[in-house]
Parts: structure tokens; C-alpha cells; sequence
């Protein structure tokens, strides 16, 4: 078994003590928030209420925007929500669509297709809404970077309002209002939002001056949740207030597009985040995917159960049928991979491949051999379009970038991209890329990680951390589940659940036993261990609910022998 290098944050215990004593909190608790980057009272105590909403018209552009938007209303203009084809898109879309009909606008919505459209505003796209008699269109989860297709939109007397959360460039587009955290000149305190939460505070801002419709506010709050999860951005700030309201709103049920995705995915028990990454957007995220991702949105905005019904069917249809196209590509993927020495990064490419589903395989390969992916589908013309997924430390725009004379074009975040390349140039561009990544690995000494945010003794994991952990949620991007260590545990016993599934009693010292398991962790023996080898061990502590009793159970992250033995 090779451990990962664990990775401890770095705690003041001076400091953490001070926070324990003033938040009557365990010193693990204080740990979690001081690795959070919370260390006051005052920031903890808004950290663990989930309070604190912004003012809106601190994002630039809103008043402008508000005011137009009003405008088209009174006058009966043809509104046209545009969004992305991923779940932020497809939600920011629903939110806007619904809050404005209820404000008596005349709105549709329009989402382009992955495939024949691609990400963004797209010119054909504008020219054909024209010609349908619209006259402002507003964005979501696009349009920041769209110089180009906003002027046309502009020739043909069409207002472009932008909602974005995507890098900004320094020069802004022709556009009515850009409003976007990231631009340069923004004042506002938090830059986290998603397409959904610029959303729903244009909502807010729209009725804090014009008065309520029929559509509250709090009603949208489970759009927010599913889009601010689903895009992974970080669960901090205001994001915690609408995700924490969002789940509750969700777990009640109370949008029949989302009851219906909920009874199409299994789910029965109160909502969590990973209940919307896990069951609830994969479904959502297959209408882009597989087929028209205008069918999320009709999901999301329908008030008719029995249409709601038949949305959800068909998309959970679709998303088999993506799990199966990705598990076909990922075993293609796998033959090439291990046919030959592993590279620095790795790019494989097919004629038969979707492109749908790429990104979801090259992150599945990062997942596995633990280096850059880039998974590309290439069409009959011989173009191929792909998605690139990195790991931790590798800037993936960067590692394009040294590759840009290769490529027809490339663009993205440091984290996930999209790349553009002709087939005849695929070799030496696989080449070259994994070049910089191996020079990278090389020069930053890299190997797997793991951040642990404190040491603690297993007589220190009680049933008042795990309440105190609770007041922590939601857990997700920039707000991660806890990570405990504990040094010198006794393997009590251990045997193997569900074939793969590594189930044990641990101990310290005279501390009471705890049950762990370490899901495909498989046997003692495969982890290199025994029951007579004292180990340091990564766990998250969790309630185990069964037969009618709440049990503290360590999840095990991972396992090594205590050093010295």
C-alpha cells in the first residue's frame, strides 16, 4: 500500500484555545474553523449561523440592469433567458423564467445544444431569437467573453444583459450590464456566487425596487442550492445561507419538477449535498449531455405534475445511457493507457466517442492514475473537441497554453478546459502536453496528498463534536468534510464487507472502540498491514444509523503504520 503524503494545517493552539473558550467549543471544532480561515468569534459565529445575504447593487451593472428589465416588462417586450447547457445554466435560466413571469414578462428561455451549438452565445442562435421578436436577452453561466456575438445581438437591436461568474477579460463586452463578481471594478465582498446566485439576487434586487410578484424569493432558493453544489463553487459566505435553505426547501419537496427527479433517483431521505451531486444534477447535467438541455429547464419551471412526471423519466433514461456510453469510453480509454508506459499526462482520443460525456471520463482518469487528463472526441472532419481535468497543482491552462501553436483553440480554468485540436496534430500535442506535466511533477517533487485539518484523540470524538460538526454544513467546495488524524490506533479486529470493503474496530490506548470503514479498501492485507501493526489513521467520524441506534463511525480515508514500529 502506498499512503498519501497527509498534509496537516497549520494551527495556532494559542489561538485555538482562545476560539474553544469563546464559542464553548471543542479544541477539534476550533481546528475545523481555523482551517477554514475562520478565526475570530465574529467570523465563526457567522461561519456556524449561515446568516449573511449581500447587498445586490454592490455587483456591477445591476441598477442598469433592474431598470431595463422593468422596462421590457411594462412595455410587453419579448424577453429571451439564455443560458449554459450544465445545471448552474439550466437553473439560473428556471430562476430567471419563473421570478419574471411572475413579474408579468414576456420571457422565454433558450439553451444551446453541446454538440451542434457549443458553450456559450452563438450567432446563429441570436440571429433566429431576432427574428422572433426578442429584444433583450439575458445570459447565464455565459457571455463574458462573447465580444463578437453581442454585437450582432446589438445590430439587431437587441439589449445583451450578461450574468456570468467566469474570468473576466480586461476589455468588457458591447453589452447593457456585465454583471459578473470577477470584473476588475467589482465592490462586491463576495466572488463566489454561481449563474444561480447572480440569479437569484438580480431577483432580489428587482423586487427590493419594484415590489413582490407572484414568485417569492425563498421559493427559488432550491435552484440556488441545486446550481451552487452542482458547480462547485465554494460553499462559503452567503453560498452557505442558500445551500443550507435550498436542501431544506429540496428535502420538503416543494417544486414538483424537482419531487419528480427525486422519486426518478431513489431518493427518500432528507437531502444533502451529495444527494444533489451525486443523484439529483447527473440527471439534470444527461439533458445537455445526451440531448436538449432545454428539457432541465422545463423540468425545473413546470407546474404540471404529470409533465413533470414524464421530464424526469425521460431524463433519467438519458442518464443511463450516458453511464453507459462513459463506461464504454473509459474501458477504450483504459486498453490505451495500459497498453504502454505511463506518460506525464495523458491524452487519448477516438472517432467513436461522444462528447457529451468526455469530461466526465477524463476526470475519471485523473481520479485513477493521479496525473492530467484530456479525453478528446473526434468528429468526421477530423476536428477534435475534448475535455482536460487536472490534478491538484498542475495549472491546466497554463500546460495549454505551452501547446498553443498546436491547437485550434483552448480555453477554461486552471482546474478544467475544453480543448480544440486537428487529428494529424494529435500526437505531438499528447506529446508535448505530457512534457509539461511531467516537468512539473518533477520540478514540484509532486506525489498524492491528503490535508488533514488536526490530529486528535479518539476520546476526543464524541457525540458533542459530531453536533458541533453538524452546525459545519453544508460540506462541499471550499468548505470540505472534516479531516481527522489519530496516531497509534489497536486494530481490534478487521474483516472484509460487501468484497471489497474494509470494516474494523480501532482503539488508543483505553479509549472507548470505534467502528471503521474504509470504502475499497479491500483486506488487512492488501493495505499492507496487520492486526499487530499499531497505524495512523485518516477518518472523517460520521453518525451510523442502524436498527433504530446512532452510533460515531470513522470513514477511513486513509491508513499507514505508525512510524517507528
Amino acid at each position: 500500500m502506498h499512503s498519501k503524503l497527509w498534509i496537516f494545517r497549520d494551527i495556532d493552539p494559542t489561538q485555538r484555545a482562545a476560539l474553544a473558550q469563546a464559542l464553548s467549543i471543542s479544541s477539534a471544532t476550533a481546528s475545523l474553523l481555523m482551517a477554514r480561515g475562520v478565526t475570530t468569534f465574529d467570523e465563526a459565529t457567522a461561519w456556524m449561523s449561515s446568516g449573511k445575504t449581500h447587498d445586490p447593487f454592490l455587483i456591477p451593472d445591476m441598477g442598469k440592469a433592474v431598470e431595463r428589465l422593468h422596462r421590457a416588462i411594462l412595455r410587453q417586450e419579448r424577453i429571451c433567458f439564455y443560458g449554459d447547457y450544465d445545471v448552474d445554466g439550466m437553473s439560473a435560466t428556471s430562476i430567471y423564467l419563473s421570478f419574471f413571469r411572475g413579474m408579468g414578462a414576456n420571457a422565454c428561455a433558450y439553451v444551446p445544444h453541446r454538440v451542434r451549438e457549443g458553450y456559450g452565445l452563438n450567432e446563429g442562435a441570436i440571429r433566429k431569437l431576432a427574428g422572433e421578436g426578442v429584444t433583450l436577452l439575458v445570459t447565464s453561466d455565459c457571455g463574458t467573453t462573447s465580444h463578437h456575438e453581442i454585437a450582432v445581438a446589438n445590430q439587431l437591436g437587441l439589449d445583451v444583459i450578461v450574468t456570468d461568474h467566469h474570468q473576466t477579460d480586461e476589455d468588457l463586452p458591447p453589452a447593457l450590464a456585465v454583471m459578473n463578481p470577477h470584473r476588475r471594478d467589482a465592490r462586491y465582498p463576495f466572488r463566489g456566487l454561481c449563474s444561480g446566485g447572480l440569479a437569484y439576487k438580480v431577483a432580489g434586487a428587482y423586487e427590493a425596487t419594484y415590489g413582490p410578484g407572484s414568485v417569492t424569493l425563498e421559493s427559488l432558493l432550491d435552484l440556488v442550492a441545486l446550481s451552487t453544489i452542482a458547480d462547485v463553487v465554494p460553499l462559503q459566505d452567503e453560498n452557505r445561507t442558500f445551500v443550507r435553505d435550498g436542501l431544506a426547501q429540496i428535502s420538503r419537496g416543494a417544486r414538483c419538477g424537482v419531487r419528480a427527479l427525486k422519486q426518478v433517483s431513489g431518493v427518500t431521505k432528507p437531502c444533502t449535498a451529495e444527494t444533489i451531486a451525486f443523484k439529483l444534477a447527473p440527471r439534470l447535467n444527461a439533458a445537455g449531455r445526451m440531448d436538449e438541455a432545454i428539457k432541465g429547464v422545463q423540468l425545473l419551471t413546470t407546474e404540471s405534475e404529470s409533465d413533470a412526471k414524464q421530464l424526469a423519466e425521460e431524463l433519467d433514461h438519458l442518464n443511463r445511457t450516458r453511464q453507459q456510453l462513459e463506461a464504454e469510453i473509459m474501458r477504450e480509454a483504459l486498453a490505451v493507457v495500459e497498453s504502454g508506459e505511463l506518460p506525464g499526462a495523458i491524452v487519448v482520443a477516438s472517432r467513436r466517442w461522444h462528447l457529451g460525456v468526455v469530461g466526465i471520463v477524463a476526470a475519471r482518469l485523473v481520479e485513477r492514475f493521479h496525473r492530467p487528463a484530456i479525453v478528446i472526441a473526434v468528429n468526421e472532419q477530423g476536428i477534435g473537441k475534448g475535455s482536460a481535468r487536472t490534478i491538484l497543482g498542475f495549472d491546466l491552462y497554463q500546460g495549454l497554453a505551452s501547446c498553443r501553436d498546436l491547437l485550434v483553440a483552448f480555453g477554461g480554468h486552471p482546474s478544467a478546459a475544453g480543448v480544440t485540436v486537428h487529428e494529424d496534430r494529435l500526437s505531438e500535442f499528447s506529446e508535448r502536453f505530457a512534457g509539461a506535466a511531467s516537468q512539473w511533477a518533477h520540478s514540484a517533487g509532486h506525489v498524492p496528498s491528503l490535508h488533514v485539518d488536526s490530529e486528535v484523540r479518539l476520546d476526543e470524538v464524541t457525540h458533542r463534536l459530531l453536533h458541533e460538526i453538524g452546525s459545519l454544513h453544508p460540506f462541499g467546495a471550499g468548505n470540505p468534510e472534516p479531516m481527522f488524524a489519530g496516531r497509534r490506533l489497536e486494530i481490534v479486529n478487521a474483516r472484509v464487507v460487501g468484497e471489497k470493503h474494509l470494516k474494523m474496530t480501532l482503539r488508543q490506548g483505553r479509549s472507548p472502540a470505534f467502528d471503521g470503514i474504509g470504502f475499497g479498501m479491500k483486506s488487512l492485507e492488501a493495505q499492507g498491514l496487520s492486526l499487530r501493526t499499531p497505524v495512523d489513521v485518516a477518518f472523517t467520524p460520521e453518525w451510523n444509523h442502524w436498527n433504530g441506534e446512532d452510533r460515531i463511525q470513522l470513514r477511513i480515508r486513509d491508513m499507514r503504520p505508525t512510524s517507528g514500529e
